[in-house]
């Protein structure tokens, strides 16, 4: 049950803070005051989306606070025990609608999501809405209407499920017939990569080490040159390192006998001579290697070229050249197991459809069952609701099948979907002697008001909806009509909290809480004030509802007569 909803910055709307009570309440007011906006407020807090738009002119933000009682048996307890949440305490939603765009939903003062919130508030309240015909004319929401009235929205969800279970298995089996489909292409395709890769018989680094060999044998000249003038200089050239070394040797020789101390020296240059010596022999050893093979350079390259093109058509790298072959053997491998594959994926799609089908079935039968009673009660309620001898039927057919509709998705000519195999629609002959038509193409405004009004009552008996709001759900009716139609909510009053947004004083009277909506200018800006009405002001609204510029005794008289006569 709504107890409380604060409104601040939206809209017209600067700080409104409203408490309900249990029963009927009525909320009026002249055209424009601000009464839409409430509604506007309130499916915020059911979940509907949040738009900057709202935010009153000048503001950052906008907020709106909603607290409910929670019947800690409902699906909504169940639904905040689930997610950690005590509904002992009550259920306060706050949601803040930002001009940066940065909403936030808060449920008992912890950040939430839309899909925590618009999971607890599915059976928190109801609303119709001025139009909530139209809606009613659209054809796709009777099944829902009707699997709702007959308590079978569990077992429709099953056939959601199952639906969904099925939608994956069906592209599976599709994607591996196609693919068996291209299995010889597949076949000739990885073979031919396979021995492309085999046949360069790759070494571990060979890359690397070709690079390396490329970059001295593209320098051999350079290399030859250096190397060449190098020998000369140590050892085979004209006033070479080692003939200098050695003449200084041998006049270290002739001096140390007269100082011995230079012995040692002169063996040292020895030993530097000789190691000279050694260097220039593996100095000519290089020079040899050189020019060992002068195709050299062309098989390097060549090699290089095939392992390059190897790498970029299958990784860039000599590794991942070799993780392909890799692959393409576990390919193959896989391949030879596709036909048993693809008869393990149409066996389970055969049980899950048969699975399928039988729970669509037994949702269909029940619908017709239920479909029968829902009409029956609809008669009566129109009947209570001054439309005697209309007929109301819920037509039930089956879902025709398109060029999309895949054949494990069609049974006895039709099509199986996530509601199950029927469509329902709403059947009318609204007087004596007419033939059924579809809601759409017969019913008034004050016709289709009544029905909406009909269905809520019918519902109302079997949800676990506490609150049910209606925004001038009486549009097109009025007399004695309305009179009635103000019983009818008088009546839901008794097991619901009710909510009325009316223009009209034959429905306002009923009313056990009345709440004028008005709206004025305070320091220069127009704003929205509701106010909550005793007895002499709930006749004095009633008067004003009645009509007429001057409020006359009169009306007044008739509004008093009209308020006690309830």
């Amino acid at each position: 049950m709504l107890r409380e909803l604060s409104i601040k910055n939206f809209a017209i709307i600067d700080d409104l803070r409203i408490r309900f009570d249990a029963g009927l309440t009525i909320m009026s007011g002249e055209t424009g005051a601000g009464k839409s906006i409430i509604i506007n407020a309130m499916n915020l807090i059911l979940g509907s989306r949040a738009a900057t738009a709202f935010i009153r002119t000048g503001e950052e933000s906008a907020e709106i606070e909603a607290f409910f009682d929670v019947d800690e048996s409902s699906s909504t307890a169940n639904v905040m025990a689930a997610n950690d949440l005590d509904p002992a305490e009550g259920l306060l939603i706050r949601r803040i609608i930002a001009q940066n765009n940065r909403h936030r939903i808060y449920i008992n003062h912890r950040l939430a999501t839309i899909r925590l919130l618009t999971a607890i508030s599915e059976n928190l309240a109801s609303i119709s809405g001025q139009h909530a015909h139209q809606g009613l004319l659209d054809a796709t929401q009777h099944l829902l209407i009707l699997d709702r009235f007959g308590g079978l929205m569990s077992l429709r969800k099953v056939v959601a499920e199952r639906f969904g279970r099925i939608q994956p298995l069906i592209r599976k089996v599709a994607a591996l017939k196609a693919k068996q489909a291209r299995r010889t292409e597949e076949i000739d395709l990885l073979t031919f990569q396979r021995q492309e890769i085999l046949s360069a018989d790759i070494q571990a680094d060979e890359d690397v080490r070709l690079e390396r060999e490329l970059l001295l044998l593209k320098n051999k000249e350079m290399l030859f040159e250096t190397v060449n003038s190098g020998i000369e200089a140590l050892y085979s050239g004209q006033g070479a390192v080692v003939e200098r070394l050695i003449e200084i040797r041998k006049q270290l020789e002739k001096v140390a006998r007269i100082d011995p101390e230079l012995i040692p020296r002169a063996e040292g240059l020895a030993d530097a001579t000789f190691r000279i010596e050694d260097i220039v022999e593996g100095l000519r050893g290089y020079l040899s290697a050189i020019n060992v093979d002068e195709g050299r350079l062309e098989a390097v390259d060549d090699r290089l070229n095939r392992l390059r093109l190897l790498m970029r058509k299958y990784g860039g790298s000599l590794a991942s050249v070799t993780e392909r072959l890799t692959e393409i053997d576990r390919a193959l491998a896989g391949i030879d197991g596709l036909s048993d594959e693809i008869a393990a994926a149409e066996e389970r799609l055969v049980r899950d459809r048969q699975v399928l089908l039988t729970t669509a079935r037994e949702l269909s039968r029940r619908r017709a069952d239920i479909g029968r009673d829902l009409a029956g009660k609809v008669e009566a309620e129109l009947e209570r609701l001054r439309m005697a001898g209309t007929r109301f039927q819920v037509e039930m057919s089956r879902i025709p099948t398109t060029e999309a509709t895949h054949p494990e998705l069609v049974w006895e000519e039709g099509a199986v979907g996530e509601t199950g195999i029927d469509r329902a629609v709403f059947m009318m002959a609204p007087n004596v002697g007419e033939a059924l038509k579809p809601l759409s193409s017969i019913a008034s405004g004050g016709e289709l008001s009544r029905v909406v009004l009909a269905l809520k009552a019918i519902l109302a008996a079997t949800a676990s909806v506490e609150t049910l709001i209606f925004d001038e759900v009486d549009a097109g009716v009025g007399g004695g009509v309305a009179e009635i139609v103000g019983r009818k909510l008088a009546a839901l009053a008794g097991h619901h909290q009710v909510l009325c947004i009316t223009h009209l004083p034959q429905i306002a009277k009923f009313g056990d809480h009345h709440f004028a909506i008005a709206k004025n200018v305070h320091e220069g800006r127009t704003r929205t004030v509701i106010q909550p009405l005793n007895e002499a002001e709930r006749i004095r609204e009633l008067a004003r509802m009645l009509g007429g510029v001057e409020m006359t005794q009169a009306t007044l008289d008739h509004a008093r007569e009209m308020f006690e006569n309830r």
